[in-house]
Parts: structure tokens; sequence; C-alpha cells
């Protein structure tokens, strides 16, 4: 029997099945463990269920000495430095593709809101600013034969384009290498898929911002660093562009006060991405199945290749 420290109780009966042959601690509380807290619960595990917002940094990796599984509650992993976990033997593990439809989803829903102006129009019902029906009120811009930039074309991204053909857009795919202001340029819609990554942090900054149409609405359901924060509440303030909505930020999460909330267009919701009973419930499955290989010394079923640490 080994001892597996979770950093936060999952939706569903997984956790069930990692009691049925293992020793558990799950952090009880809300927020996440503070870092001493982290290090504490690892210390003595041989097997770590974490989240995306635990940074399992080499530091904690060496501080574990037993460590033999770390198992991420999410697809990206760049909370963990997989290359100090390599270095030790220690497998890694994610959740892909159960959460891809729920994140599409979501991705349609945030899009469409922010081009037909809905935390608009419901700012007006609650203020009592909808008066009467007025022809040119909070008009808004169709998704229909819209030209849609999606920025990674991986799982997400390709389910997004697959909604995308209902509404008769043309999406436009962009990976690595290709050139983006001039795709930005092009764009009605930037979406954005792709992982967090040294090449990727603050892909979107003031430069690409400033190459998007006036016109256009920037969506990123992906990670919160891949967009320069301050420089997309800017080009809302400036109207570069037209709205943003955000599912993931940085800092994540924003506090009330930060003022990109308050500027025009932003629509920001609390990483609700793969928020649906089914999706989360399967991630739950996923990352016990992952935890369970790898402390049996099976491989993991969702095992990540090594990269460097971020």
């Amino acid at each position: 029997m080994s001892r597996c420290f979770v950093t936060r109780d999952l939706p569903g009966a997984a956790l069930d099945r990692l009691r049925a042959d293992h020793e558990v601690e799950v952090w009880p509380d809300r927020f996440p463990p503070s870092r001493e807290r982290l290090i504490d619960g690892a210390r003595s595990a041989q097997g770590l269920l974490c989240m995306l917002t635990d940074p399992i940094d080499a530091q904690l990796i060496a501080s574990c000495p037993d460590l033999r599984a770390i198992s991420n509650y999410a697809v990206g992993v760049d909370n963990i430095d997989v290359a100090a976990a390599t270095a030790r033997a220690i497998q890694v593990g994610n959740t892909p593709g159960v959460l891809t439809e729920a994140t599409a989803d979501l991705t349609l829903a945030l899009t469409l809101a922010v081009l037909r102006r809905l935390p608009e129009g419901q700012a007006a019902v609650l203020s009592g600013g909808w008066r009467t029906w007025e022809p040119a009120f909070l008009l808004g811009r169709d998704l229909n034969g819209a030209t849609v930039l999606l920025i990674g074309a991986g799982r997400i991204g390709q389910a997004v384009a697959r909604r995308l053909e209902g509404f008769r857009a043309r999406v436009v795919l962009a990976g690595r290498g290709d050139p983006l202001p001039a795709l930005l340029a092009e764009a009605d819609v930037v979406s954005l898929h792709c992982p967090l990554t040294e090449q990727t942090r603050a892909l979107i900054g003031a430069t690409e911002l400033a190459a998007m149409k006036a016109t256009a609405v920037l969506v990123n359901t992906a990670r919160g660093p891949i967009v320069d924060t301050a420089a997309l509440e800017a080009a809302l303030r400036a109207g570069e562009i037209a709205a943003a909505a955000l599912d993931v930020t940085d800092p994540e999460p924003l506090p009330a006060d930060h003022p990109l909330l308050s500027a025009p267009g932003a629509l920001v919701v609390p990483h609700t991405g793969s928020a649906t009973h089914a999706a989360r419930e399967a991630m739950a499955d996923l990352a016990v199945d992952n935890l369970l290989a790898g402390l049996s010394g099976d491989p993991m079923p969702h095992r990540v290749a090594t990269r460097p640490g971020p």
C-alpha cells in the first residue's frame, strides 16, 4: 500500500478506487494548499495527484524522496517540471481528450457572447437602460460567415473548428511557424488553443493586438500567460480590438479590482472550460488511472513525454 496526497477533492467516485488499494490524504480546503503545506503533504507520499494551480517544480520534487508518480488533473502540465521528474524516474500523467468537447463548447459560448454583446445587454437590463426596442441598440457582429483564426490545431482547436462549420465560418488554423501578424489582420475572431510554453508565453502582446481588426474579438480558453494582460487592457481601452472573452487570465484569478475587468468589451469567466459534470468526472477517472498505474510500476495510460520545465 502506498501513500497518496491529493491536493483537492474530486467530483465522482474515482478517489474511492484509489482508496481501495492505497492510503489517501485529500487536502480538505476549497483553496489550494500553500507552498509549505503542499511540500508537507507530498514529502512522504509515493503518489501525488495535483491540480493545474499547484506548482510542482524541481525543488518540490527534490523534497519528496519517495515520490514515484505524479498525476495532473489537467491537460496542460506547465505547472510541473517534467524534466526534473523524469530525471528521478517519476512518471507524470495528464488528462487529455475528456475535456475537449466541454472546452470547445465554452469557446463557442464566449465567442457568441462577445460578438452579440450579451454582457452589455444584461447590464442594460439590470441598470434600467432597456427602455424600448431600438433599431441601432447594442448591434453586434455575426459569427455566420466570419473569419475565425484558431491558434493551436490540437484536439480542442479541431473540436472548435467542427462546431464552426455550422456557422459557415471561414476557419484558419495556425500552428508553429505560421505568419501570425498577417493571419491576425484577416481575422474577425482570434481564439487561442495552444499550450503554454516559453515560445507561447505572451504570444499575444501589444504588437499582435495592434495587428488585429478594430472590430475583432479575442477568445482565450487555453492558458492566461499566452496573452499579455496589460497589453490587452490597453488595446481594449484604445479601441484597437472590439472585445475579449477570457476563461483564463494572468494572474489567475484576477483580483476583483483588476483594471482589465472594467475595460470596455472585457468578459472574464473563472476557468470553467471543463466545468461540466461529465468532463470533470472523466478527468478524475483518468487522473486516478494514471496514479494507479504509476504506483504499480506500469506505464501510465496518459504519460507525458519529457520536456523542459516551465
